[in-house]
């Protein structure tokens, strides 16, 4: 939030991106089990705190940060194919806009099964709308760490407070009174995805890993943290659904 080279474009892949985007998956499944288990009432987990609320933000860092880096290869491709700017925003346009809307499904089912912490504005949200607006920033290296860290700063800032009102909560205000399951704003977290791009456009210039091929390691397509990586997306869409539907048999 997303994950994929589906929403990437077909760029030859690096299978170290993969493995940590896997890395990440295993961490989240981890995370919403606990969560899951918390909030049915059958083991109590301190989530906002200690070893798992560092698992959580590990994995949320992660998927946030890779999104920025994954665009510096597809918009590398795209500029050696010789797209117009037009044609190339239309891209990321489309692919953005189908994130945001299986967002706005999870949105929906949230409201209907859940609506006392209904998402309005999480993960998926936040991708779709970064691939959309980080287009502008892809041709930048150095800026796009300083605005990265302005927009991290001017986030965490704001979680000291809560506001009146709800309009702005897509931004980083947050509403009083207001419970969510899932809140990823665009304060702080794009800044997050700008430096994705800073770093993937120092690592990765060109599409090309910078560090000479032959004396990295390489690891094999068919390893299953690899898989997960490859397949981040779709186990995030379906992996809730099937937890609670197993803690609905057994428990």
């Amino acid at each position: 939030m997303l994950f994929t080279e589906s929403y990437f474009g077909k760029w030859n892949r690096f299978w170290e991106i993969d493995f940590l985007r896997g890395i990440a998956v295993m961490a989240m499944v981890v995370f919403h089990l606990l969560f899951d288990l918390n909030y049915f009432g059958i083991y109590p987990a301190d989530l906002y705190s200690g070893l798992w609320f560092i698992v959580g933000r590990f994995a949320a860092i992660v998927f946030i940060f890779l999104v920025g880096l994954s665009l510096t290869i597809s918009y590398s491709k795209a500029c050696a194919k010789n797209l117009s700017r037009q044609n190339h925003f239309s891209k990321y346009l489309k692919r953005g806009l189908r994130i945001f809307l299986l967002g706005l499904v999870i949105t929906l089912a949230t409201f209907i099964f859940f609506p006392a912490g209904a998402i309005w504005f999480g993960v998926l949200h936040l991708i779709g709308i970064s691939i959309i607006i980080t287009f502008p920033f892809l041709r930048f290296k150095k800026l796009n760490i300083v605005l990265g860290a302005i927009l991290i700063i001017a986030g965490l800032y704001l979680m000291q407070f809560t506001f009146s009102f709800p309009h702005l909560l897509w931004l980083g205000f947050f509403p009083q009174n207001f419970y969510t399951f899932d809140y990823f704003p665009l304060l702080p977290w794009f800044g997050v995805v700008l430096l994705g791009i800073f770093t993937g456009n120092l690592l990765y210039p060109n599409a090309k890993r910078r560090i000479n091929p032959e004396t990295f390691p390489a690891v094999s397509p068919k390893n299953p943290i690899c898989f997960l990586g490859r397949h981040s997306l779709a186990i995030y869409f379906i992996h809730q659904p099937l937890l609670i539907a197993l803690l609905y048999f057994f428990a």
